[in-house]
């Protein structure tokens, strides 16, 4: 195990939560300290009411899918979110968040821009909804989410203080979190079965790496073999399509947790959602005549 680099990965993630986290809530806080969002978050009101969310949840969401799931919780966090409606969040913003940086990667594995990101904002809506459906008394947490419930100032300066104090806090607690990750994540990435696994990559190995280490590692993997046109050309649509709406659970799931979310219903509900859109897709990909749209938009790039 690499701890010089272990340890810059994780000065690097410190760095980049630090950044995020603080301004974004302290803006989230002083947003909602001047009534600003209820004149804008009408706006997207049809699709947070669709799945279960108040309209304030609309920065959460749209910061979650073009920044990273940090940018989703800072803006989250100072909102009164019940169990129920944390989950629901975990689970969209887990499909749906890094939209543009993830889409790259995708896309060099052969599943255009298009493709991803039709995919992942429909799936992360679909999914969402039905688990706002879904009867809050199925979810639970250990966690005490009264500590988050918004809070009264009688000034700005007060809200200022006791906005940085919490997103220090927020901060504490998501970097204490990654950190862990990273050293347990960067041990299973230097042992020898994973190493002499990744000289025969396979569909089964790809999934089972992306869906715990995420889309940069488990599709970062699967490059040089699809260049090299050593994965069949259904394997690598199937692989990427399960990956974009189930990846890195364990670290974005527990992210959420922190707040409330239950954890096992987020994980399970990802899970069987990827399972599903997947091989659902994956038959529409091999019946390309009858589904000329997915052909056209979705094109594995042959080998030279």
């Amino acid at each position: 195990m690499d701890f010089k680099e272990t340890f810059r990965v994780c000065f690097s993630s410190i760095w980049i939560i630090l950044k995020l986290v603080i301004p974004i809530y302290i803006l989230a806080d002083v947003l909602f300290y001047y009534n600003v969002l209820s004149h804008v978050a009408f706006i997207i009101e049809p699709f947070t009411s669709l799945i279960g969310l108040p309209a304030e949840a609309s920065l959460s969401i749209i910061s979650g899918m073009f920044l990273n799931v940090y940018a989703s919780i800072a803006f989250a966090a100072p909102l009164d979110l019940i169990i129920h409606q944390w989950s629901i969040l975990a689970v969209f913003i887990g499909i749906c968040h890094s939209l543009v940086v993830e889409s790259v990667i995708m896309k060099k594995i052969g599943l255009l821009n298009t493709y991803s990101y039709a995919l992942r904002i429909l799936v992360g809506f679909i999914v969402a909804f039905f688990t706002s459906l879904m009867p809050s008394s199925w979810f639970s947490s250990t966690m005490n989410i009264e500590s988050y419930e918004k809070e009264q100032f009688s000034s700005l300066y007060e809200l200022l203080y006791n906005s940085f104090t919490n997103s220090i806090v927020l901060s504490l607690k998501i970097i204490v979190l990654i950190i862990l990750l990273i050293f347990i994540m960067d041990f299973i990435k230097t042992r020898k079965f994973i190493k002499e696994s990744q000289k025969n990559v396979s569909k089964g190995f790809s999934l089972v790496v992306g869906i715990f280490l995420g889309i940069t590692y488990g599709g970062g993997i699967l490059i040089n073999e699809v260049k090299n046109g050593k994965i069949k050309e259904e394997d690598i649509f199937y692989v990427g399509t399960f990956l974009m709406i189930c990846h890195a659970i364990i670290e974005d799931t527990l992210l959420f947790v922190i707040f409330g979310a239950d954890f096992t219903m987020v994980v399970v509900i990802r899970t069987v959602a990827a399972i599903v859109f997947s091989y659902i897709l994956l038959l529409m990909y091999k019946n390309k005549n009858s589904f000329t749209f997915l052909n056209r938009s979705v094109k594995i790039k042959k080998s030279v």
